[in-house]
């Protein structure tokens, strides 16, 4: 298999993990060419990891990632979840993920339960489809008075 899935299948295949102890996954590597691990593959085991320690009624809402150092992709990668914080609402866990007795990647996720709050954003305005909006250069001609060429490009 290429280092970047080509089918839904071999997606959810990669990112079943072995889970070796409560908080400790195996994942494994595609078979590839490339010199090291793709980035997208690090980080979604990452979190696979991480969702699999969280009650299922929580959703992950916010991540940061941390690239560390470039993955061997010749050896799995063992994922270390550590618990951080269980909440009434928000749950938070961080990852590392390991390659020869050394991080190479690091992944903070909040999960949270979906509740009912304030909604501070306002409606969406009115707007035609696409197809029929006022063609941009048209749109700066009309308001500036400047000829269509200055704002159109070939």
């Amino acid at each position: 298999m290429p280092a970047v899935p080509q089918s839904l299948d071999d997606l959810v295949d990669l990112l079943e993990l072995e889970r070796i102890y409560a908080d400790l996954f195996l994942g494994r590597q595609p078979e590839t060419s490339l010199q090291r691990v793709f980035g997208g593959q690090v980080a979604g085991q990452a979190l696979a990891a991480a969702t699999r320690t969280v009650p299922p009624e929580r959703a992950v809402h916010s991540l940061h990632a941390y690239f560390l150092l470039p993955g061997d992709p010749t050896v799995p990668i063992v994922y270390d979840v550590g618990h951080l914080r269980d909440g009434r609402s928000f749950t938070t866990r961080r990852v590392a993920a390991r390659q020869h007795g050394r991080v190479i990647f690091n992944v903070t996720a909040s999960f949270h339960v979906a509740e009912e709050g304030y909604d501070h954003q306002d409606a969406m305005p009115e707007a035609p489809p696409p197809d029929q909006c006022q063609d941009l250069a048209e749109l700066f001609e009309k308001t500036s008075g400047a000829s269509r060429g200055l704002w159109q490009r070939e």
